[in-house]
């Protein structure tokens, strides 16, 4: 075991984490961006990623019994997406411990989403190694204590295509035709504007997006939206 000399955030990291670890080489490991050292926290990542969503799916087994499997995924999704884990990161400070190379210093790394996403996937990874999985476990239920787990997730975390679909099909109205109507921009920057019709109501919608898939969310979004506003007059 290498010798690591902790620095003061460390140390009060881990009394945020509620977990005192018998090899600090693995924390600092953890909050090292490859763009630091060769000695990365990718690889903790990758385990933590796998751990986080155990632990995870553990938790809602227990908290909503009686949602079926298709909805706790739908949840799980919500709860481990990038956005929650980056406030969840920015809960710990991480921000003020990452460490990173002076190009993506200067580029506002510390602040980036993905990479405290990541840096506190590889976090639960470390305290999975040090501690085992009832210390990992324990963790991810503190870093989600204050939120309200309950079957709206579900809800919240579909895409709005399928929302959208599942809206529809609930009427007994046919799926919607989704077009694209222009491309617009250079070929390495494009923005891509589909078109969402959906015929019984004789409704058309529009979209922009960086590709067609985001475009057609975004068409699909604008329709759910009109759809339910029609509904409500």
């Amino acid at each position: 075991m290498r010798v690591v000399t902790q620095s003061p955030g460390l140390r009060d990291l881990q009394a945020r984490l509620h977990h005192r670890f018998v090899d600090a080489a693995l924390l600092q490991r953890a909050v090292t961006h490859r763009s630091f050292s060769a000695d990365h926290n990718e690889r903790l990542e990758f385990l933590g990623d796998s751990v986080l969503n155990l632990a995870v799916a553990h938790l809602l087994y227990e908290a909503l019994g009686t949602l079926p499997e298709g909805d706790l995924s739908r949840v799980r999704a919500q709860l481990v997406r990038q956005d929650s884990l980056h406030q969840l990161a920015l809960g710990l400070g991480l921000p003020d411990l990452i460490r990173l190379g002076e190009g993506e210093l200067r580029s506002g790394g510390q602040r980036r989403p993905s990479i405290l996403a990541d840096a506190l996937e590889a976090v639960i990874g470390a305290v999975y190694l040090d501690g085992g999985h009832a210390a990992a476990d324990a963790l991810v239920r503190r870093l989600f204590e204050g939120v309200q787990i309950t079957p709206a997730l579900s809800a919240a975390s579909k895409d709005a295509k399928t929302a959208l679909q599942e809206w529809l099909q609930g009427r007994k109205m046919r799926l919607p035709q989704y077009e694209v109507t222009r491309i617009l921009g250079e070929a390495h920057r494009q923005t891509f504007e589909v078109a969402c019709h959906v015929a019984e109501r004789n409704l058309t919608q529009v979209g922009q997006g960086a590709s067609r898939r985001a475009a057609e969310q975004a068409a699909a979004a604008a329709m759910l939206q009109a759809l339910e506003q029609s509904v409500q007059k």
